[in-house]
C-alpha cells in the first residue's frame, strides 16, 4: 500500500473520478486482467461500436418483456380499487376499515420477504424463479375472484403480497448484473415507468371487464379478478422461455458477447460480474452497512408517497433516469425531484381552486415516480457483490413497501374532499425522508470518496491478499461512490 500512496502522490490533484479509477486500474492483480479481450488489437473507435450494439442487443432481450412483467405485476396489486368501485366492498359486507385492512395486509408480506427474494432469485436462476412466482400469484390473483367473505379477501391478498415480492427487487438487481452503473439508471426508470403506465389504462381495462357482470354467475368486480389472473398465468409461462439468466450463464449470448459484458462489468469495478457462492457473511455485510439504512429512508420517502397522474410521472422518471447516469449525481436529482414533490403536495394541502391543486397532483407524481427508481439505481451503484447487493436492495425496498401500510390508511373516506392528512402525511415523508435522507447520504459519500481520494482508507486492506480485498467489496479504497 506503501507503492500506491506513494504514485498517488506523485499526481499533483486527484481532481475527479476518472483519474483515480485510471490509477487504481493499473495496479498489479487488477480484476480486468481476470476477464479475457476478445477485442484486443481493435482500435477504440471498433470497440465503441461493437460495445454500442451489444449494450442495444441487451436491451432489446431485457428490458421489454421485464417491463411487461412489472406492468402486470402493478395491476394485480391495484386492481382492487377498480373491483371496489365495482361493487366488491358492499357484494362481501365490508366496512371501511376492513377493505384497508385488505389493502394493508399486502404490504406485510410482500415487505416482509422482499430482503429474500433476491438470494432465492440467485441460487434458482432467473429463468426458473420470475416465471414460477408469476404463475403463483397468478394463482392467487384468480382466486381473489372466487372468495365470498372478508377472510377470503383478507388470504388472498396476503399470498399475492408474498409471492410478488420477488419480482420489483429480483429484477432491480438482475439488471444491476447486467449493466454498468451510469448505464443502469435509464433502464430501471425504463422498467419503473411500466407501474405508470398501468395506473393509465388499469382503470379502463378493469371497466371493460366489468362489463361481464352476471355471466357464470359472477359479478363484475369477480371477473376482473380471475381474467387478470389467467393472463398473469399465462404470461408466466411464456416468461420461462422469455426470462434469461445472469451474464456468465445467460443462452442468448455467444461466448465472445459474454466475455465482453463480463469485461465491461469487472472494468466498472462491478463483482457482480463474477460467480459468487453465497455466505452468510454477504448478509451481514449488508445489515453492517450505513448505506442500506440511509438507502432505506430515501425509499420510503419516495415509496410512501404514490400518487397519478401516471404518463407525465412516466416521462419525467426516464428523463431523471437519463440524467442521473450522465451526470452520475443521483443525490442531487433526487433532491430536486423531491422538493418538485413538496411543491405539489403544498399545492395540494393549500390551493382552493380545483385547477391549482389539480397541477399539485401532476408535480407531485413528477416529484415521487423519478425518485423510486433512481433511489433503487443508488443503493445498487453504491453496493458492491453479488450477495450483498442483492440483500441490500431487498432490505432497501422491503423497508420502502412496507410504508404501504400507512399510505393504505391515510386517505380515509371521511377526509374527502380535502384529504388534508393524507396530503400532510406525504409531505412530511418528501420533506423528510426522500429530500433530507437524499441529502443527508450524498454529504456522507461525498465525505467518504473525499477521504478515500485523500488515501485515508489504505490501511483497510494492508495485508489482505486479492480474495480478501475483493471480499470487502465497495468498503476497498479504489471504490468510489456514486454522489
Amino acid at each position: 500500500m506503501a507503492d500506491k500512496r506513494s504514485s498517488r502522490e506523485s499526481l499533483p490533484q486527484i481532481s475527479d473520478v476518472e483519474k483515480f479509477n485510471a490509477l487504481h486500474a493499473e495496479t498489479p492483480g487488477s480484476r480486468l486482467d481476470q476477464f479475457e479481450d476478445p477485442d484486443e488489437g481493435l482500435s477504440d473507435e471498433e470497440r465503441k461500436k461493437i460495445d454500442r450494439a451489444l449494450v442495444w442487443k441487451l436491451d432489446l432481450k431485457l428490458i421489454p418483456w421485464l417491463s411487461l412483467l412489472y406492468l402486470i405485476s402493478f395491476l394485480d396489486r391495484t386492481n382492487i380499487g377498480n373491483a371496489k368501485l365495482d361493487g366488491l366492498q358492499e357484494d362481501l359486507n365490508l366496512s371501511n376499515s376492513q377493505y384497508n385492512n385488505a389493502l394493508t395486509i399486502f404490504f406485510v408480506s410482500y415487505s416482509v420477504f422482499e430482503p429474500l427474494t433476491n438470494i432465492m432469485l440467485k441460487k434458482w436462476r432467473p429463468s426458473i424463479f420470475i416465471p414460477t412466482i408469476m404463475l403463483l400469484w397468478g394463482i392467487c390473483m384468480t382466486c381473489m375472484g372466487l372468495v365470498h367473505n372478508y377472510g377470503g379477501l383478507l388470504t388472498a391478498r396476503w399470498f399475492l403480497g408474498l409471492t410478488e415480492a420477488g419480482l420489483f427487487p429480483g429484477v432491480g438487481y438482475f439488471l444491476s448484473c447486467w449493466y454498468k452503473r451510469d448505464e443502469f439508471g435509464v433502464r430501471m426508470a425504463i422498467f419503473f415507468s411500466a407501474a405508470a403506465l398501468a395506473g393509465s389504462f388499469g382503470g379502463l381495462l378493469a371497466a371493460a371487464i366489468a362489463l361481464m357482470d352476471g355471466v357464470g354467475g359472477k359479478a363484475g368486480w369477480s371477473w376482473i379478478f380471475i381474467l387478470e389472473g389467467l393472463a398473469t398465468i399465462l404470461v408466466g409461462i411464456l416468461s420461462f422461455w422469455m426470462v434469461y439468466d445472469f451474464p456468465d450463464e445467460a443462452k442468448f449470448l455467444s461466448d465472445i458477447d459474454r466475455k465482453r459484458v463480463l469485461r465491461r462489468l469487472a472494468a466498472d469495478q462491478q463483482a457482480s460480474a463474477e460467480h459468487e457462492n453465497f455466505k452468510m457473511e454477504y448478509f451481514w455485510n449488508s445489515v453492517k452497512d450505513w448505506k442500506t439504512y440511509t438507502g432505506a429512508i430515501i425509499y420510503m420517502g419516495a415509496d410512501g408517497s404514490f400518487v397519478p397522474p401516471y404518463a407525465a410521472a412516466a416521462i419525467v422518471t426516464v428523463t431523471v433516469g437519463f440524467i442521473a447516469d450522465r451526470t452520475r449525481q443521483r443525490g442531487i436529482c433526487n433532491m430536486v425531484v423531491g422538493i418538485v414533490g413538496v411543491v405539489g403536495f403544498c399545492m395540494l394541502l393549500g390551493a382552493s381552486s380545483p385547477g391549482a391543486r389539480y397541477a399539485g397532483t401532476f408535480l407531485g407524481a413528477m416529484g415521487i415516480y423519478p425518485a423510486i427508481a433512481n433511489t433503487i439505481s443508488w443503493a445498487s451503484n453504491n453496493t458492491e457483490g453479488v450477495y450483498k447487493r442483492g440483500v441490500t436492495l431487498g432490505f432497501v425496498i422491503g423497508w420502502g413497501n412496507l410504508n404501504g401500510i400507512v399510505s393504505s390508511n391515510i386517505y380515509r373516506g371521511e377526509d374527502a374532499p380535502k384529504f388534508y392528512p393524507g396530503h400532510g402525511t406525504v409531505l412530511a415523508y418528501l420533506l423528510l425522508f426522500l429530500f433530507g435522507g437524499s441529502a443527508v447520504q450524498y454529504f456522507l459519500l461525498r465525505r467518504e470518496n473525499a477521504k478515500r481520494l485523500r488515501g485515508e482508507r489504505d490501511h483497510l486492506v494492508e495485508g489482505l491478499d486479492e480474495n480478501q480485498i475483493r471480499m470487502i467489496g465497495d468498503m476497498r479504497p479504489d471504490f468510489l461512490y456514486t454522489l
